[in-house]
């Protein structure tokens, strides 16, 4: 037997993005965004509203970033969140977030967060949405496997649930993608 809720912004797993971008004084900010995902093979597209300051900022300089947010840093993604830049003009600092110019796109890179997409903006749609090109994965080297790339494990990033209003950590493995079907052929 199911539950019916209705409409509802219900998806899972939701990863907290934190957009990380550069006003027109040069200054980072940072926003907690959980409606963004892929767009394309090598585009993003976030879910702003046109008041953010972070909008703004994408906008005017024409990149941003987006990191994902880990169970070490939950406080200081639900901060960056919680409070804008519109009126919070030290809200990276108040989080403990420091950051470094990204070396592909002119966006802050925040160094706590430990994998980051450096995107230039391609295009805002008919929506508002931002639509990004994603030119550089950059990630710390203690979250890099065996094999030399991401390890979720390490990672150990959160997804929001929409339901309860909790941040859940993602990474354990359950299967192999493109192999595990196979078993059904």
């Amino acid at each position: 037997m199911r539950k019916n809720f209705g409409t509802k912004t219900w998806m899972y797993p939701l990863p907290v993005l934190i957009v990380g971008s550069y006003d027109e004084n040069g200054k980072a900010d940072a926003m907690n965004a959980a409606w963004g995902g892929i767009y394309d093979a090598n585009h993003v597209v976030l879910c702003l509203s046109a008041g953010h300051k972070t909008t703004k900022n994408i906008k005017a300089k024409g990149a941003f970033t987006v990191s994902f947010a880990d169970d070490t840093h939950v406080v200081s993604a639900d901060y960056v969140g919680m409070v804008s830049a519109n009126n919070t003009s030290e809200k990276l600092e108040k989080a403990g977030f420091t950051t470094e110019k990204s070396a592909f796109v002119d966006a802050p890179i925040i160094c706590e967060l430990l994998m980051t997409l450096e995107c230039r903006l391609v295009k805002v749609n008919e929506d508002g949405n931002i639509i990004g090109e994603i030119v550089n994965v950059s990630a710390d080297e203690s979250i890099l496997g065996e094999d030399g790339l991401m390890d979720a494990a390490k990672l150990r990033a959160i997804s929001f649930d929409p339901v309860h209003n909790d941040y859940l950590v993602l990474g354990e493995k359950v299967g192999n993608a493109f192999q595990d079907g196979s078993a059904l052929k």
